[in-house]
């Protein structure tokens, strides 16, 4: 009787994060890559490479690291996906139907996520598509009411976001929504004005002042 022998999964360990609100809880890369290597070791699969990224999933094509796996799941550099959770693959319809037609052409023979295994068979190929749809349903009506609440703030007189630069909130018993000025870069944000309505430097002049003085927002951003 012959027997017919399996082929080899070669995994790539895909871990993403993005820095996106919405994603500000997920796991860090670092421990992703750690659980999945853990698996990997404890089940003995093969990793022949890692590959990190740092986009959000929300949109189809955004992301040159995930386009690249996939290129090399079509010339058969891999033919297997380690990855914590399946939103870390997809959050979109777009990306999510490249993973199941590689599926279908027998280029991708496995995702192995931390509690779920699926290969190229009906039932777990509809639970992958299930599990990306639903992260898709989730940032839908994320910005559904995104937009609500900041419709709702404007209707009450409130600023709908964030102060910008030289502003912070304060809010306080009488007043829920006061704003008041940054004494740490309120005076750095009325000198760039000046520099360009008085001084007429240019964006750029401004940008090279701003980068000698060291000045950044409140996160810590240039």
């Amino acid at each position: 009787m012959e027997t017919i022998k399996q082929a080899k999964v070669e995994y790539c360990l895909y871990a993403r994060k993005s820095t996106e609100d919405d994603e500000l809880q997920a796991m860090s890369i670092d421990s992703q890559i750690k659980e999945m290597t853990d698996l990997a070791i404890r089940d003995n699969l093969y990793i022949k490479e890692v590959r990190t990224e740092k986009h959000s999933a929300k949109a189809s094509g955004n992301r040159p690291v995930f386009a690249g796996l996939l290129e090399d799941i079509r010339s058969g550099m891999f033919n297997g996906i380690l990855t914590w959770a399946p939103d870390r693959l997809s959050r979109n319809a777009g990306d999510l139907g490249m993973l199941v037609d590689m599926m279908d052409q027998e280029k991708l023979h496995q995702i192995r996520t931390f509690s779920q295994s699926f290969s190229n068979n009906p039932n777990e190929k509809f639970l992958l598509m299930i599990l990306c749809s639903q992260a898709k349903l989730e940032n839908d009506n994320r910005g559904i009411n995104v937009k609500r609440g900041m419709r709702a703030r404007c209707g009450m007189g409130w600023r709908p976001t964030a102060p910008p630069v030289g502003y912070l909130s304060q809010p306080d018993k009488s007043n829920p929504q006061l704003i008041i000025t940054d004494p740490e870069r309120a005076f750095v944000i009325k000198q760039m004005f000046e520099r360009v309505g008085n001084q007429g430097q240019s964006g750029r002049t401004v940008k090279h002042w701003l980068d000698r003085i060291q000045f950044t927002t409140k996160n810590n951003k240039g």
